[in-house]
């Protein structure tokens, strides 16, 4: 399930739930189908998730690995703070908008 994030400041950002839901909590939003930032929380958002990546494990590389399973090469692991710059850029820019500046997300059904 994809998970669309629009801000009134910045563009939009696209991700899947499954990326999207460890983000939200890190910052202590509820993964439901709709949410919002308002301007007064986002700086403080941007700050706790980035305070979040520092704290994440770097993922060991795994680019020549080869799944056992398989028997083909794994695929590299995306990190925590991949996944998460557009979204503190977006709260960031969107922080500095005027008083009615937002950020709302929208997906199919909670996640």
């Amino acid at each position: 399930m994809l998970v669309r994030f629009l801000s009134s400041e910045t563009g939009e950002i696209l991700m899947f739930a499954e990326a999207a839901r460890p983000l939200l909590q890190a910052i202590g939003k509820a993964t439901t189908a709709r949410g919002t930032f308002i301007q007064a929380e986002m700086a403080d958002a941007a700050r706790r998730l980035s305070e979040a990546v520092k704290r994440a494990d770097a993922p060991p590389p795994v680019d020549d690995e080869i799944d056992e399973k398989t028997g083909k090469k794994k695929e590299p692991v995306v990190a925590i703070s991949q996944r998460a710059w557009p979204l503190i850029d977006m709260l960031e820019r969107s922080s500095k908008g005027g008083a009615k500046a937002n950020i709302v997300w929208e997906a199919a059904a909670d996640f």
